[in-house]
């Protein structure tokens, strides 16, 4: 769906934010799966996103898995309901967590110090619209340092899988084939901060944590 639906007399609504958010965490993942070998190349195919291409699984499983998650993401971010998304890559035999992508979620005027999503989007609406071109750069930063960060992290070399944690508030409604996981956090763990991008409505902040390598301790 493109930005320019999710415009109401030049503003990015709530709920137009939410889809942008979602769209964007959904081909973000994608392309961390790629770029970090997670899955052979022929699972992957290529779509433009963002004015770039970008790497996205063609494998049916990971996909009904992933839009399972985002249908429910969609409808937390829209009610203000979510404070961050992490993925977790993690070893097979092992189960260890080598690399955790954590994405940050705020309300823009939450983060000024504005209570709630009523009074965020009231707030919002006294704000220039952020334009679309600024919104896409931002957004292609975070991209082009998730393909680049095969430059600083270190080579996976077994196989892995990977989990989908979403940090939701109490009185979210989660769905029943949901379940309770433990943070799944990187032992030893050196971190990196990555871009950080914007709606009107919502601002996702990003940063990977990886495994330190022994040797060079």
């Amino acid at each position: 769906m493109s930005v320019q639906t999710q415009l109401t007399k030049g503003k990015i609504t709530l709920k137009g934010s939410a889809q942008i958010v979602t769209e964007f965490f959904m081909y973000g993942i994608n392309s961390i799966l790629f770029q970090r070998g997670i899955y052979p190349l022929e699972d992957f195919e290529v779509k433009k996103k963002y004015g770039l291409d970008i790497w996205v699984s063609n494998d049916q499983q990971v996909t009904k898995y992933l839009k399972t998650i985002m249908e429910s993401v969609e409808e937390w971010l829209a009610a203000g309901k979510i404070n961050k998304l992490v993925l977790a890559v993690n070893s097979r035999e092992t189960r260890e967590t080598l690399e955790r992508w954590q994405f940050d979620v705020q309300l823009v005027d939450e983060a000024a110090g504005t209570d709630g999503p009523a009074a965020a989007a009231a707030a919002a609406s006294e704000r220039p619209p952020k334009s679309e071109k600024t919104l896409r750069m931002e957004i292609q930063a975070i991209f082009r340092q998730i393909a680049a960060s095969v430059s600083f992290l270190p080579i996976i070399e077994e196989k892995c899988t990977f989990n989908i944690l979403v940090y939701a508030d109490s009185d979210a409604e989660v769905p029943t084939t949901w379940t309770d996981s433990d943070p799944l956090h990187v032992k030893n763990a050196e971190q990196v901060r990555l871009r950080s991008f914007s709606t009107d409505a919502h601002r996702v902040e990003a940063m990977v944590a990886y495994r330190r390598d022994p040797d060079l301790c």
